[in-house]
Parts: C-alpha cells; structure tokens; sequence
C-alpha cells in the first residue's frame, strides 16, 4: 500500500502560514494583490478562476477579475495587462489560458512584467529558473517539488522520469529536479521504449495529458508517482493519466486525482503574490 501525498493536505497546511504573512505585510502598510484576466467563457477556465479568487479570499490575498468577452482583441488585452503593470496595488498579474485563437499566448506572456509574473511563465523567468537564479517558479512544477519535499523523500541522486515536455509542466519541472540533483529523463511522444524508461523511474512524474497512461506494467516497484493529469470519466468522476488502482499497490508514494497536484498549483501561485508583495516593500 502506497502512502498517499494528499496536495489538499499540504495546501491547508501552508495556506495557514500565509495567512500570518500576509497579516504581517498589511500591519507594514501592503497588502498582496492578483490581477486575473478570463477572455470568454471557456467552463473550464471558469471553474479554475473561481478557485483562484476563493484561494485568495482564503489567505486575505485581494484579488481582481476582469472577464473580457471572446471577441476582446489582442490589443485591448495587451493594453489592460499594461495598465496592470503599472498598478502599485497588484504584485501579480495572470491571464488564464487558454486564450481565444486571433490572440497569441506569446505575445501576452511576454507583455506582463516579469516581476509580476506570478504564473512563472515569462522567458525570463524561465531564463532564471534554468540558470539557478532568483525569479517566480511555475505553479504546478513548484508544487510538485514542494510535495515530494513534504514527505522528506531523498532526491539527490535519484532518477526522475518526467513524461509530457509542455511548457507549463514537462520541461520546467525537470529542470526543477535537476536543481535538486536528480538525473531526470524526459520522455514524450516520439520516445522509443518509453516503458524501460518509465521502470528505472525513483520518482515518475506524469504530465502527458491521456487518461490512464501509465499502468501497473509501466512503473518499479516502491517508485514515488506523481499524477499531473485531470480528466472527467462517462460517469463524471474525475481521474488523471495514471490507472490509480493498478499502480498504488506497488508503488511507495502516489498523488491522489483529484487532491494532488491540482490545490497545491494554486497554493504556490498565492506563494508568488506574497513574495512579490514582500519585493515591493523593499
């Protein structure tokens, strides 16, 4: 039996702390502020950024959301984020992908300052992260560090196995465990024998975006899983890209889907509004 890595657990927990931060930065005069932008009615975006603003509510974040119709143009967005960059009462700025297609996600990344780029997502901040310097990490890569830690697992030295290269997942948090000495094997569509790969895995992160993608014959024996995937089965039950039944009796830890990685991605985006905040005051 696998012991479970709750994220909702390890959410709670730190959520309490950031309370008192967040109390002590008010008593100096700020208070963390997150600019969210939503541009049209994407159910899933929705859902997201309503627990983005509860999050917040949650910790005495103040939030802002500005719901923009699908036809909004590039312009205006680039227009309103640049607004929000001058802004002295918001230390993060997030516009929820994905964005309609006459607007491009590059163009809009790149437009926030990337020192309220709380997401992680802007090239310097990327730039800072593979070079080891100071700067926002990527929620979810960030989280799933800030997991595995939680369960004083050993990871220097390790092999980590990570499956998917996205920009937001993949990539960014193999260079994460590459900063805490791991040897990390990325593997993705195109790799042969993926399955040898997957069975050296210490610790397989699992980022790929299929439901049920890893099962039992995929992983070793007392490996640590962590299950980045969220998909809706026909009874509308939520599940993630590993078969949960099949690898949990083999494994030593395993996230849960859903109360894994998913409040923990949140957790840390509140994390990067406080430190910004805590920036500003300097």
């Amino acid at each position: 039996m696998a012991t479970i890595i709750s994220g909702k657990e390890l959410a709670q927990e730190k959520r309490q702390s950031m309370k008192m931060e967040v109390k002590e930065l008010e008593e100096n005069g700020v208070k963390p502020g997150l600019a969210v932008i939503l541009v049209g009615e994407d159910p899933a975006s929705q859902t997201y950024v309503r627990s983005k603003q509860r999050a917040c509510a949650e910790v005495g974040v103040h939030s802002e959301l500005d719901e923009l119709p699908a036809s909004t143009t590039e312009r205006e967005l680039l227009d309103k984020i640049d607004k929000l960059n001058q802004a002295e009462h918001i230390h993060g700025i997030l516009v929820q992908l994905p964005l309609p297609n006459h607007i491009s996600e590059k163009a809009v990344i790149e437009a926030i300052d990337p020192n309220k780029d709380v997401d992680g997502f802007h090239p310097v901040n990327i730039g800072r992260m593979m070079v080891g310097e100071e700067g926002f990490l990527p929620c979810t890569p960030f989280g799933i560090v800030e997991m595995v830690k939680s369960k004083n697992i050993e990871i220097e030295g390790k092999n980590v196995v990570v499956v998917g290269r996205s920009n937001i997942v993949g990539k960014p948090v193999g260079q994460l465990f590459l900063r805490e000495n791991a040897t990390v094997t990325y593997c993705h569509s195109r790799t042969k024998n993926m399955r040898e790969l997957t069975k050296q895995a210490d610790i397989l992160i699992v980022a790929v975006g299929k439901r049920h993608f890893i099962g039992a014959a995929d992983v070793k024996s007392g490996a640590v899983v962590v299950d980045v995937g969220i998909h809706r089965t026909e009874e509308g039950k939520l599940t993630g890209d590993v078969a949960f039944d099949e690898v949990e009796p083999l494994v030593s830890y395993i996230t849960p889907v859903p109360g894994g990685v998913g409040p923990m991605t949140i957790t840390m985006l509140l994390h990067n509004t406080i430190q910004s905040a805590r920036k500003s005051q300097k």
